[in-house]
């Protein structure tokens, strides 16, 4: 369970802001919002006007009244379930406005001169400024970082409590406002006006200020309004039917418009009605739990649809640099040998891959700690244009690099090239590993393997994936060689090797002219053409403005592999809402056999053997019914807030599994449910 998945769904001061905010909300022009509930709203009232009349009940005011109340109910259950959801929403919201204040800044006049600056607001901040941040400073903006290099605190806005190293270039030059720097210092050019910075956003979504209905939700509500009406229309015909019949029979009472006042509520899918924009601004609320901020509710639908994923190789499926797995020797060198020419050569590589050469020599083979003073030794940077490196001690030259580099060094010095080492480097290549060549002198000593290393976990949910029935697609600018080796060990479905821009764009419309729905991870410039073709864009925090413009989705912690889990939360939102739309539907069967043979059997005594459930009088079958019907909507607060647990299944399991727990269970726990509420008001006395 994530730290996300581990939050309270609701604490004491929610609810009673949940409760001071259903009564607001019965303002009719808030009800009309949701025309299923308005139809319980306007039901309410209706019962409301008839207590002071003749009810046509028999002088049963009281029936009418415990109706009306229950009406009352309803409405207000479905306002705390909306107002719960929005509640955790605005509390979150509290917490981050916490992280936004007014700071004074140490604005710079030019990024050369770090003591020219002018003090001012931060709230004055315009995009383009350049200002400073010091050790203990909150960073007044997003922004990007262009000299410097620091801790910073990101808890606040990621929840992560382990600080982050940001530099200028690189990945790690993107800065969010509301952070603090923790030591040194950095220079930052705002990259946001006032109101447009992460913060503002999130508050903004949190808050539900701008959350708009998905298209999804918008076609089941129109679903659900149609539904209505028809149960409306059927209703209104009852009662000249009921006239008629009494009128032709000589018999028998007219049913009254109390009961079919009830009746209508009962039938309309109030259930779902009632929680289905709690299930959706809860939906909203779990991404912004994640970190992640959606430039539209489609774009969270469209992830629990999608059925094809681009996903990077490097940083997504692998750890973002290679990393030496084993020195090979050749030609009778010993292992100890290469390993401690490869330590030599190593020392004044600063690159991750140079630095897990040291790393495994030392660690594997023992080799000791040495520094570049001791040694007296002269260093040879690497370059483009030899791709070589390496370390001049003594009058002999220890070299590692590239496999026709090295042979064409080692050559021009005298030496010969090594068959052997040419065998292993190609095998290692075969195997989608990379070959380093070290070589002393003239001479070969032997091969450094490196290897992307796959992501612990990454191929299980990748198989998560493949059972939901979405094709997982690796991109990568490796060699088709390299790519397949990665793409089998890692479990992916396909992959794009050697890829460019315009190769991965054409690949998504090619996936979206077939029909399917594509999502895609990406931070880089060059990624936004494919970014804004793509139906779910997710862009790293860190990731290029250009990038940030293209996608629809915005990932505050900047972890490639979020867009699997945000998959997982768009999923979730869709069994949710799908698995209490079924229960909604299904459980009017149980009320059709409460109170049809209730309200109709003075009319039609022969009815009265639907009465399976052997309520004890018409008036507690109906009132056991409209109870019932406002109770299950608070029962199911929990689970519209929760979510329906994700299971990783297809789409044709889902909904078997939906028609048996929530169909069938839809069916069954509203039979129980009447029952015991009929038990309970003939043990009260009260029918």
């Amino acid at each position: 369970m994530s730290k996300h998945e581990k939050k309270a769904v609701f604490g004491s001061a929610q609810i009673f802001q949940a409760v001071a905010s259903s009564f607001a909300r019965l303002n009719p022009v808030y009800q009309l919002r949701n025309p299923v509930m308005f139809i319980v709203y306007v039901s309410a009232i209706v019962t409301t006007v008839l207590c002071f009349y003749d009810t046509g009940d028999g002088g049963k005011t009281w029936f009418v009244a415990a109706v009306c109340i229950w009406l009352w109910f309803t409405s207000l259950f479905a306002n705390f379930a909306e107002a719960i959801a929005e509640g955790r929403g605005k509390a979150q919201a509290a917490s981050l406005r916490a992280a936004k204040r007014d700071i004074q800044v140490k604005k710079l006049r030019s990024i050369d001169n770090r003591q020219d600056y002018m003090g001012t607001s931060s709230s004055l901040l315009r995009k383009g400024d350049l200002v400073l941040v010091e050790a203990g400073q909150f960073i007044p903006g997003d922004g990007q970082v262009v000299s410097g290099v620091a801790s910073v605190d990101e808890s606040a806005i990621t929840g992560e409590s382990a600080p982050v190293i940001r530099e200028s270039g690189g990945d790690g030059d993107a800065v969010t406002g509301g952070t603090r720097v923790l030591s040194d210092w950095l220079v930052i050019k705002i990259t946001s006006d006032p109101g447009e910075s992460f913060l503002d956003k999130m508050i903004a979504l949190v808050e539900g200020a701008k959350r708009q209905k998905t298209p999804n939700e918008i076609a089941l509500a129109i679903l659900l309004a149609g539904m209505t009406i028809i149960f409306l229309l059927a209703c209104a015909t009852l009662l000249p039917f009921s006239l008629y019949a009494v009128e032709k029979n000589g018999a028998g009472t007219v049913v009254s418009i109390t009961v079919l006042v009830a009746l209508l509520v009962c039938l309309a899918p109030t259930t779902i009605g009632g929680l289905l924009s709690a299930i959706g601004i809860a939906g909203m609320d779990r991404l912004v739990q994640a970190n992640v901020i959606a430039k539209s509710g489609r774009a969270v639908e469209s992830a629990g649809d999608i059925n094809v994923l681009l996903l990077d190789k490097t940083g997504t499926i692998t750890h973002g640099n290679r990393q030496a797995v084993a020195f090979v020797p050749v030609d009778a060198v010993s292992m100890q040998q290469l390993a401690e020419a490869a330590d030599l050569s190593s020392l004044a590589d600063e690159t991750p891959e140079g630095k897990s050469i040291v790393q495994l020599s030392r660690s594997k083979y023992g080799i000791a700690v040495r520094d570049a003073k001791s040694l007296n030794a002269a260093f040879i940077p690497f370059s483009a244009e030899t791709r070589l490196s390496g370390i001049t001690v003594k009058d002999s030259q220890i070299l590692k690099g590239a496999v026709d580099s090295i042979e064409r060094h080692v050559v021009r010095l005298g030496g010969a090239e090594s068959p052997e080492a040419r065998a292993e480097a190609d095998k290692i290549a075969r195997a989608g590993g990379t070959p380093l060549l070290v070589a002393r002198d003239s001479k070969i000593l032997g091969v450094v393997h490196l290897k992307d290393i796959v992501k612990h976990g990454i191929k299980e949910r990748l198989a998560d994936l493949r059972r939901m029935g979405i094709k997982s697609v690796m991109v990568t600018g490796d060699n088709p060689l390299t790519a397949a080796a990665i793409a089998t060990e890692a479990g992916v479905d396909d992959y794009i090797a050697q890829a460019t821009p315009q190769m991965k764009l054409a690949y998504i419309k090619k996936m979206q002219e077939g029909g399917e729905l594509v999502a895609m991870v990406g931070d880089g410039t060059n990624d936004a053409p494919a970014l804004a073709q793509s139906d779910v864009a997710v862009v790293m925090n860190t990731g290029t403005q250009a990038a940030k413009e293209a996608g629809n989705m915005v990932d505050l912690d900047s972890d490639p592999t979020k867009l699997i889990e945000i998959v997982e939360i768009g999923k979730q939102l869709l069994m949710t809402r799908g698995a209490l739309t079924t229960f909604s539907i299904s459980n009017d069967l149980a009320k059709y056999f409460a109170i049809i043979p209730a309200a109709f059997a003075s009319t039609y005594p022969a009815l009265m053997a639907l009465n399976v459930m052997q309520l004890s009088s018409p008036e507690s079958a109906i009132l056991s019914a409209v109870i019932f019907n406002a109770l299950i909507i608070v029962f199911l607060i929990p689970l519209a807030l929760k979510g329906v647990k994700y299971r990783p299944v297809g789409a044709t399991k889902l909904l078997q599994r939906n028609v048996l727990v929530y169909g069938v269970g839809g069916v069954i726990v509203p039979f129980i449910g009447i029952k015991a509420i009929d038990m309970v008001l003939t043990a009260l006395g009260v029918v």
